[in-house]
């Protein structure tokens, strides 16, 4: 069941970047409303199943709740800044490289890595290099645009890192609601602080922000939100990395962004750091607590 929700999680993600890159929009409006409107969506549930949990969680993990949804503001917002500014490709590539920044969060708390983890690492890494190429541009709209992919990266792995010890007392749905309603309400601030405009928009615009949100927040995010319960921030940071091959596909039918024959290579490359990772893992044999669903 985990494997078929993993597979959902990474066609949700892939359709991300295609799908935000084509939209007409403010980055902050874009990464906004994909996030406010999950929160609409979430807040029946919530109120049902998760206002307890929510109601009585210690300090600490408010905190880390709370870290965790600024750290996704500034993954979202970075991010969506960056479509607008580089390729598709290289902007995936880039913010996928949070495996990376996971494995050196891990290090900084105290956690080795083993070596099979971090030799998964290097091959799911140099498959994200064989997919997008050597990017050498000149302009300086694409370099800023590529670093800003990089921040977003470092960013996504730190609100992995801080929502692992969070989802061990939060269910899916009371997780993914408070940090994606943190995350909502720092971006709306920027918005305002920036005097980016909101609201506004065609038709065409909220029917891809719409698209967005369902694929991309509700089946993407918020599945990799489910299995981090299960899975550490290194496995689900790696198989974020089949969005790179993911994006680049969609980009090809969608915006006529053609990928080359390092798709396929490097997607080879991904799966087997994947597989050296999850190994790894296994062989361990971590010991988990299962939250409440």
């Amino acid at each position: 069941m985990n494997a078929f929700l993993a597979a959902v999680a990474v066609l949700g993600v892939s359709a991300s970047a295609p799908l935000m890159a084509s939209i007409a929009a403010p980055a902050l409006a874009i990464a906004f409303w994909r996030n406010a409107a999950a929160v609409a969506v979430l807040t029946p549930w919530a109120a049902a199943r998760s206002r307890t949990e929510l109601a009585t969680l210690g300090r600490r993990h408010v905190v880390l709740t709370v870290l965790a949804g600024v750290l996704l503001a500034g993954h979202f917002g970075l991010w969506v800044k960056a479509l607008q500014m580089t390729s598709v490709a290289a902007a995936t590539a880039l913010v996928c490289t949070q495996v990376v920044w996971v494995v050196v969060l891990d290090r900084v708390l105290g956690t080795r890595a083993p070596r099979a983890v971090l030799l998964g690492c290097l091959l799911a890494v140099a498959g994200v290099v064989v997919v997008t190429g050597v990017d050498i541009r000149l302009s300086t709209e694409a370099l800023v645009g590529d670093l800003l992919a990089l921040l977003a990266g470092t960013c996504g792995a730190g609100y992995f890192v801080c929502g692992r010890e969070v989802r061990t007392r939060l269910s899916t749905t009371g997780y993914t609601f408070a940090c994606y309603g943190t995350c909502a309400l720092v971006l709306a601030a920027v918005a305002l602080a920036t005097s980016t405009p909101l609201v506004g928009f065609p038709w065409e615009v909220w029917l891809l922000l719409a698209a967005v949100t369902v694929c991309a927040q509700l089946l993407g995010h918020s599945l990799l939100n489910h299995l981090l319960a299960v899975k550490s921030p290194t496995v689900i940071s790696l198989l974020m990395l089949l969005e790179v091959p993911g994006a680049a596909l969609l980009a090809a039918v969608f915006l006529g962004q053609a990928p080359g024959t390092g798709v396929y290579a490097g997607l080879v490359l991904i799966l087997a750091g994947l597989a050296v990772v999850v190994g790894s893992r296994r062989a361990d044999a971590e010991a988990m607590v299962e939250p409440p669903a």
